[in-house]
């Protein structure tokens, strides 16, 4: 479902930095998130699966397919955990397993990284097991219960590591990422609330590229300045289908912070070099959006691309208020 341990290299770290976040691994999820939507391996059960109506489509058991699964969630997760242990944790001291608390690290921005990616994580590794006959119910308690147990072996590994410990918040964002797919897709039989992420470049980054990022993948990643989380309900499944309400149109709720060149506290200077000060705070967004997984289409590439595509938010305009400015209206926000 991810990456075998096959290509796992001493000089993995150096060779890809965007891998690793600013603090700990905690944007590790994410990457894997990335790769996972973007090079999907497993498309052949795109259309039927795929395009958003695979809860009332049930197929027949398949053992060959699921042994196929499971085998392929197995050395996943195998290979992800080796590269992660080969890339982060083997050049850092080890310790007996304890907690860090760091729920008031980067205005808890971190956090909305956990619930996408358990979410989303979630999400496509129940289509796999739709794929391989199990019915809606099953897929989703075993899609819901990979994504998290990925996340979940992640914070344990940090809590062996002296440097930094397990955190309960990431352990409850992960939990809530994972909840949050699983019991719409029981009791909705669909996905009416997407969790959902954008990024635009901060302009922060060039203050601290060694914390935020010193390329496009990197900022992408590791600037939670430019990040922002949201929560994106489709209309027309929420106000029982009105036919005045297009299907795939959908009012997203957004969470963002700025301001950060450090994760609970700003430094005066780098490297020896003074940092300009900068106001820290929280942003709220209200914007319209798209549900990509609702765009119907009789090209099984194409449905396939739309539903990949359905953790990032649609550019449009969008409602702000923050903290320092008051409310703010942007034409175009993503």
């Amino acid at each position: 479902m991810i990456f075998p341990g096959l290509f796992i290299s001493r000089n993995f770290s150096k060779r890809f930095p965007f891998f690793w976040s600013s603090g700990k691994c905690g944007n590790f999820s994410m990457t894997i998130l990335f790769i996972l939507l973007v090079l999907n391996p497993q498309t052949s059960f795109s259309y039927t699966v795929l395009a958003g109506d695979e809860s009332t489509q049930e197929k027949p058991y398949n053992p060959q397919r699921l042994r196929w699964v499971a085998g392929v969630h197995v050395a996943g997760f195998t290979g992800s955990m080796l590269l992660l242990n080969e890339a982060w944790y083997k050049d850092h001291p080890r310790s007996s397993f304890h907690f860090h608390d760091d729920l008031l690290d980067w205005k808890q921005m971190d956090k909305g990284g956990h619930i996408i990616s358990a979410y989303h994580l979630s999400r496509f590794s129940h289509y796999s097991f739709r794929w391989a006959g199990l019915n809606n119910r099953q897929s989703a308690i075993w899609g819901s219960i990979s994504g998290n147990l990925f996340l979940a072996t992640i914070e344990i590994l940090d809590g062996f590591s002296e440097e930094w410990g397990a955190s309960w918040s990431d352990f409850a964002a992960n939990i809530t990422g994972s909840a949050s797919f699983y019991f719409q897709q029981v009791y909705w039989q669909e996905q009416k609330i997407t969790w959902k992420y954008s990024f635009s470049r901060s302009g922060l980054e060039e203050y601290r590229p060694d914390l935020l990022g010193s390329n496009l993948p990197e900022n992408m990643l590791k600037d939670y300045n430019g990040i922002t989380y949201w929560l994106s309900f489709n209309l027309h499944s929420l106000l029982n289908q009105p036919e005045s309400i297009p299907p795939w149109l959908n009012i997203s709720a957004g969470y963002g912070a700025y301001g950060m060149l450090g994760s609970i506290s700003n430094p005066a200077s780098h490297n020896g070099e003074p940092l300009p000060h900068v106001d820290r705070y929280r942003s709220f967004y209200l914007a319209p959006d798209i549900d990509y997984s609702r765009i119907k289409s009789h090209s099984e590439v194409l449905q396939t691309i739309f539903t990949a595509l359905n953790f990032i938010k649609f550019p449009a305009p969008a409602l702000e208020y923050n903290q320092v400015q008051g409310f703010r209206f942007h034409w175009i926000f993503f």
